[in-house]
C-alpha cells in the first residue's frame, strides 16, 4: 500500500514536469514580439486654422439717379463689361405738382425783385450822375461823393444777383419739369451713365419701374451695381477659439467649392473687433484680400474657405508625432533611437511645431537615424524567419 502511493506520487511529479516542459517548448515556438522603426523625413508643416465665408468684390459701387422719375429705357445686362461714363439707363421725368407750382411761384418771386432792383438802380443812377457834377466842379467834398459811388455800386451788384436768382429759379423748374436744363451739363440730367469701369453685377430695375432720387432723407434707388471683379476680397467669421490666434497680415489659402483644384493666395486685412452670435457660438468677421486671381472669374457671392496659415516651416526635419514619448517628471519630448537588432536608447529631442500629423525635429535626431515605434508592436512575419 505505501509503496502504491510513492509510485502515484512519482507519476505525479513526473506528469507535472512534463507538462512545464511542454509550455516551455510552445511558449518557445512563438513569434518573438519585434517593435517596429522609422526614419525622419523632410517635410514641410503648416499649421492653420480654418474660416468659411464668400467672394466679394473688393468695392462695389451702386448706381443711382439724382432725379425721380421713371426708367424709360435700360442699356444694360447682368454681366456685361461696361466703362465708366457709358449710358446705363434713360429716366422720364414725371413733374410733382406741388414742387412744379412752387418753381413757378420762385421764378415770379424773381422776376420781381429784378424788376425792383432795376428801378432802383436807375434811381441811383440819376443821382450818383448828378452828384459826380457836383463833385467835378468842386461844390461836394470827396467823402460824400464816395458814399454815393459806395450806394450806387450796391445797388448795381444787388440786381445782377437778383438776375443770377432767375436764371437759377428758371433752371430748377425745368429741372423739376424735364430731368434738364442748359447750362448744367451732367449736374442734371435724366440719362444715368456709370461712374466707374467694371462688371454689372445686378441691374435691378426695368423698363416702366419708378426711381427716387437720392438725398439726405432717402438713399434713392438703385439702377445698377458695378465692380471690379479682378479684385475680390473673402469675407468670412472665425469662432472665438480660433481668434485669439490670428493676427493682420497673415497669409491665407482660399478655395472656392465651385473651382476645383485651384487655391488662391490672399492676405488678412481685417479682423472684426466685436464679434456677433450665431448659432450659440460667437463668430468674428475676417476679410482678406485676394492677390491674383490670373484670368480665373470667379462669381461673385461664391462660398469659399480659407485656411489661415498660423506658421509654417518649409523642408525640415520631422517625423510622425505619435514617435515621440514625454517623459513623466520632466514633460520632454525623447524618442528611442535602435541600436541594434530589437536595441533601442532613449534620446531627448528639441521639438518645433507640429500640423498634428508631422512634428518639426530640431534637434536630436539625423536623418539617418531609425527610431522606434513605442506603440506599435507585431510579431515578426512567418515569411522573414530563418528556417
Amino acid at each position: 500500500m505505501k509503496r502504491t502511493k510513492t509510485v502515484i506520487l512519482l507519476l505525479v511529479i513526473v506528469a507535472c514536469f512534463a507538462t512545464a516542459l511542454i509550455y516551455l517548448w510552445i511558449k518557445n515556438q512563438e513569434d518573438p514580439i519585434t517593435y517596429v522603426s522609422e526614419m525622419p523625413s523632410e517635410q514641410t508643416i503648416v499649421v492653420k486654422t480654418m474660416a468659411t465665408g464668400n467672394i466679394v468684390p473688393k468695392e462695389e459701387v451702386l448706381i443711382k439717379s439724382n432725379i425721380s422719375g421713371v426708367i424709360e429705357e435700360v442699356y444694360i445686362e447682368a454681366g456685361e463689361y461696361i466703362k465708366s461714363g457709358d449710358l446705363i439707363a434713360k429716366i422720364r421725368v414725371i413733374p410733382n405738382v406741388s414742387s412744379l407750382t412752387s418753381a413757378k411761384n420762385s421764378i415770379a418771386t424773381s422776376q420781381t425783385a429784378v424788376e425792383t432792383a432795376q428801378i432802383n438802380l436807375q434811381t441811383q443812377q440819376a443821382n450818383y450822375d448828378r452828384q459826380k457834377a457836383l463833385f467835378d466842379k468842386g461844390i461836394i467834398s470827396a467823402n460824400d461823393f464816395e458814399s454815393i459811388n459806395n450806394t450806387y455800386l450796391q445797388t448795381k451788384q444787388s440786381l445782377e444777383q437778383a438776375k443770377i436768382n432767375l436764371t437759377s429759379a428758371r433752371q430748377n423748374y425745368d429741372i423739376i419739369k424735364t430731368g434738364t436744363t442748359s447750362g448744367l451739363g451732367n449736374i442734371a440730367q435724366t440719362l444715368v451713365r456709370a461712374t466707374i469701369s467694371g462688371m454689372v453685377l445686378d441691374v435691378p430695375v426695368k423698363e416702366g419701374n419708378q426711381v427716387i432720387e437720392a438725398n439726405n432723407f432717402n438713399e434713392g434707388t438703385s439702377i445698377a451695381s458695378l465692380a471690379d471683379v479682378k479684385k475680390m476680397i473673402f469675407e468670412g467669421n472665425v469662432d472665438e477659439s480660433e481668434v485669439g490666434k490670428i493676427k493682420e497680415g497673415l497669409p491665407l489659402e482660399i478655395t472656392v467649392g465651385a473651382i476645383e483644384s485651384k487655391k488662391f493666395d490672399a492676405v488678412l486685412d481685417y479682423i472684426a473687433p466685436k464679434g456677433l452670435a450665431e448659432n450659440g457660438a460667437i463668430q468674428f468677421e475676417i476679410k482678406g484680400s485676394i492677390k491674383s486671381i490670373d484670368s480665373t472669374f470667379i462669381r461673385a457671392g461664391l462660398s469659399a474657405n480659407a485656411s489661415i496659415i498660423l506658421d509654417k516651416a518649409e523642408n525640415v526635419l520631422a517625423i510622425r508625432e505619435a514617435l515621440v514619448q514625454y517623459d513623466r517628471e520632466t514633460k520632454k519630448p525623447f524618442v528611442e533611437l535602435e541600436v541594434g537588432d530589437q536595441k533601442f536608447e532613449r534620446k531627448d529631442i528639441e521639438i518645433g511645431i507640429s500640423d498634428g500629423i508631422f512634428v518639426e525635429v530640431k534637434n536630436g535626431v539625423t536623418k539617418t537615424d531609425k527610431i522606434k515605434v513605442w506603440n506599435q508592436v507585431q510579431g515578426i512575419p512567418k515569411y522573414a524567419q530563418n528556417n
